[in-house]
C-alpha cells in the first residue's frame, strides 16, 4: 500500500470513531469526509490525491472537542473554530507523516486544513469552497430547523459571509445546487447583488 493510500485507511480509521452516526448508520464525520472529497474533485482545477487526503482531513476528529466546550457567543464559537483548525491540522500532519507521505507535503495538507491562506492558497480555497458546498448542499437545512428562533436576516448574513468566502468557481457550483425552496429563497436573497 502506497503513503498516500495508507494515509487514506489512518484518516478514515480516526473518522470512524465519531460517536455521532447518521440515519443509515455511518460515522457522521466519514459520512462528511466523502462530501469533502467528493465537491474537492469538482471544486479544484487539478484535485491532487494530496488535496483529495486534505478534503477528508477537513473535520478530523472534530467531535473531540464539543462546542460547549467554549463559551457561549461569537467570540466563543470563533475561538473554538480556530482551535479546532489547528487541532485537525496538526493531526491531519502527524497521520500523514506516519503513513509514509513527505514531511513538506503533509505541512502543505497542514497548511490547508490550517485554513491559512484563504483567498491566496489554492489548496486552502479548494477546501473552503468545498467546506461551503456541503454546507449548502447537506447542512443549510437542519441548520435552519435548530436555529429557528434566528430571524430571517440572520440566516441570510450567513448565506452571504458563506458566498464570500467561495471562489467565483465555487460559487458557479454552488449556484447549480437544487435546494428546498426556503432555503433557496435564503440563497437567492443573500447573493443578490453580490
Amino acid at each position: 500500500m502506497d503513503a498516500y493510500a495508507q494515509a487514506r485507511v489512518s484518516i478514515d480509521d480516526a473518522h470512524a470513531a465519531d460517536p455521532k452516526r447518521t440515519a443509515a448508520g455511518r460515522p457522521a464525520e466519514l459520512v462528511y469526509a466523502d462530501r469533502m472529497e467528493a465537491w474537492v474533485v469538482r471544486a479544484a482545477t487539478a484535485p491532487s490525491p494530496l488535496l483529495r487526503l486534505a478534503a477528508r482531513c477537513q473535520h478530523l476528529e472534530r467531535w473531540s472537542v464539543p462546542r460547549a466546550t467554549f463559551p457561549d457567543g461569537k467570540v466563543g464559537y470563533l475561538n473554538w473554530r480556530k482551535s479546532l483548525y489547528k487541532k485537525q491540522a496538526e493531526r491531519a500532519q502527524t497521520l500523514l507523516v506516519q503513513a509514509g507521505v513527505a514531511a513538506g507535503e503533509a505541512e502543505e495538507v497542514a497548511t490547508w486544513v490550517a485554513k491559512s491562506g484563504l483567498k491566496t492558497n489554492p489548496g486552502t480555497q479548494a477546501l473552503e469552497d468545498a467546506a461551503c458546498l456541503v454546507f449548502l448542499e447537506n447542512e443549510i437545512e437542519a441548520f435552519a430547523a435548530q436555529h429557528a428562533d434566528y430571524p430571517r436576516e440572520k440566516f441570510v448574513d450567513i448565506i452571504r459571509k458563506t458566498w464570500k468566502k467561495m471562489s467565483p468557481r465555487g460559487q458557479v457550483l454552488a449556484k447549480s445546487l437544487v435546494l428546498p425552496p426556503a432555503i433557496g429563497a435564503l440563497v437567492g436573497e443573500a447573493i443578490s447583488g453580490a
